[in-house]
């Protein structure tokens, strides 16, 4: 794998552009212009924006605002009229940040956050590619903008446009935190927020703790503890419920656990299980072993200095051992995508890199109109799904898929593990040569050949 921080300032950072950087950045700008302007034709030929951006999930978190400010005792009793599995899912901390934006006029509120998904994209990008050692800013500019055109139609960032979800904005602020300087005295206050908003980034906790930057991991326990103590203080009640009463563990609070649009380790086991009872407790065991072996590939990747490698598999385990991993929760593809690009960009299996991004994009693309109009769904929708079902009950379809549809309705996962596995591939091999490294010291040290003493860690 690459090197990156020093070593990809060293490889960069001196040379002068040569035009490359304005060539990239002209590529770039072509292809996300492109992006953006088949996006806007796509609105405008739909009328009222309501097939393109419905904002389904933005209204469920407004509405949580609302409940917060005037009916703060219906917060977690609240659900959409003949829809019981549509509820406000969230810590009462966001709630509290959702409360002022209820304010804003919808059609508005729906534009800014659009507007604020795709500059939290670019943003993450940006910052993917600096910590992968891009140091030259013309060039991370054109890289950015090329691979940002290429993500924006992939199915999980279209979905969560479509929904008006947070989750490209919590990316942005997980990684600009997790990748900042470790002397910035601030470092972990984003992860901290990013958790009190939605849980899963509390993975990025343990990999503060496990990588031995102390304070950031202190800071950002403080900053979730603090935003805990404001939800008591607001919503004493509603806080009572969710934190003393088991309601952030209950995962069929939103929904049918094995849901096609569940794309974690827990939905692909339960629906091969045929039931969550028969296949919550397969996923306890499996979940317990990815998340140590990939706590254990992060930390060997992030001290061999591959940084952004280390912090993409720990976002990994959190989409792969979270109960509920939506669809747009994996718009943490865009990121792991800088990685290959950045290789290419390298030079080094250059053609490899380059079809490993290439055939991703295509395989995670959402059609607006091919397979569900307007709402840009992918492979994964292909298959027959329950749809908005809750609890649990064997008749319902995804128990019953057979041959292809059990690779398209699990895909996403399926992707997750094989990336997994060359995290875990990668980590060993840097371990061995590490070990090496050392064996071929201290022979050198202590006069004997470096091949005679084989060290074992």
């Amino acid at each position: 794998m690459m090197r990156t921080r020093a070593a990809g300032r060293a490889e960069t950072g001196g040379r002068p552009d040569s035009g490359g950087g304005r060539v990239l950045i002209a590529a770039g700008g072509a292809v996300f212009a492109a992006a953006v302007g088949l996006y806007l034709a796509a609105i405008a030929l739909h009328p009222g924006m309501t097939a393109m951006l419905k904002g389904f999930d933005l209204r469920v978190y407004l509405d949580g605002g609302t409940l917060a400010r005037d009916e703060p005792g219906e917060l977690y009793s609240w659900h959409l009229a003949g829809m019981p599995g549509i509820q406000f899912t969230y810590p009462p901390f966001a709630a509290l940040v959702f409360a002022p934006l209820s304010l804003v006029p919808w059609r508005a509120l729906e534009v800014v956050a659009v507007i604020a998904s795709t500059g939290a994209l670019l943003a993450t990008l940006w910052i993917a590619f600096r910590t992968l050692g891009i140091s030259d800013r013309t060039r991370r500019l054109g890289l950015t903008l090329l691979l940002t055109g290429l993500v924006f139609w992939v199915e999980p960032v279209q979905r969560a446009l479509f929904l008006g979800q947070v989750e490209l904005v919590l990316m942005a602020l997980s990684t600009w935190d997790v990748c900042q300087p470790d002397r910035r005295w601030y470092k972990g206050a984003g992860v901290g927020i990013a958790t009190a908003i939605k849980l899963v980034p509390v993975v990025f906790i343990a990999y503060l703790l496990i990588t031995r930057r102390v304070r950031a991991a202190v800071v950002a326990i403080v900053t979730f503890f603090l935003s805990v103590v404001l939800g008591w203080a607001v919503l004493p009640g509603q806080s009572d419920k969710w934190w003393l009463h088991g309601y952030f563990w209950q995962a069929n609070k939103t929904g049918f656990v094995a849901f096609a649009g569940n794309q974690s380790l827990r939905g692909l086991i339960d629906r091969f299980a045929g039931s969550d009872a028969h296949g919550q407790p397969i996923w306890y065991v499996v979940a317990v072993i990815v998340g140590l072996l990939g706590l254990w590939a992060a930390y060997l990747l992030h001290r061999s200095g591959r940084e952004f490698e280390g912090f993409m598999t720990v976002a990994l385990i959190g989409l792969l051992d979270s109960p509920i991993s939506w669809d747009h929760h994996w718009v943490w593809f865009a990121p792991f995508l800088a990685i290959p690009v950045a290789y290419a960009f390298r030079g080094g299996y250059r053609a490899v890199w380059i079809a490993v991004t290439g055939l991703l994009v295509v395989v995670l693309l959402g059609w607006p109109k091919l397979w569900n109009a307007g709402q840009g769904k992918g492979v994964i929708w292909l298959p027959p799904a329950s749809g908005d079902k809750y609890g649990d009950n064997p008749a319902y379809a995804e128990y019953h898929w057979h041959g292809l549809q059990l690779l398209e309705g699990n895909l996403y996962v399926l992707i997750g593990c094989v990336m997994l596995l060359f995290a875990l591939a990668a980590a060993w091999r840097l371990r061995q040569a590490s070990a090496m490294a050392l064996a071929s010291g201290t022979a050198l040290a202590s006069g004997t050949a470096p091949d005679s003493a084989p060290a074992h860690e």
